[in-house]
């Protein structure tokens, strides 16, 4: 049971560590998704938009928006599609990537590289 004024939230996740994935997202750069909202327009209002990232995810009520399809040529030929995230939730994403990876990373082989 919360108390008045107490910010519990179902969900632990530190505000440092929103901030810790936005400097990854930031450092992989990335193009817009769906919403058209690239890197530097979500720095305009970091602070803000950090926030609301952490605030959805630590209450539970995060919901990831479509992806924006990005067709690419393959080198056989044809095209491949791509969904490109926005932003936002790219940074949620990496959020749950670097909280779980080093407890699911022992789980692998040591020769095991594909989809991680």
């Amino acid at each position: 049971m919360t108390s008045i004024g107490t910010t519990d939230k179902p969900f632990r996740i530190e505000k440092r560590q929103v901030y810790e994935a936005y400097k990854a997202v930031k450092a992989n750069q990335g193009a817009a998704g769906v919403d058209g909202q690239t890197l530097e327009m979500f720095e305009k209002d970091l602070a803000g938009n950090l926030y609301k990232v952490w605030n959805r995810m630590s209450s539970g009520t995060y919901f990831p928006p479509p992806v924006r399809a990005v067709s690419i040529p393959k080198k056989s030929g044809g095209e491949r599609v791509l969904g490109v995230p926005t932003v936002s939730d790219r940074i949620a994403q990496m959020v749950i990537k670097q909280m779980i990876e080093p407890d699911l990373d022992s789980l692998f082989l040591p020769d095991s590289y594909g989809y991680r």
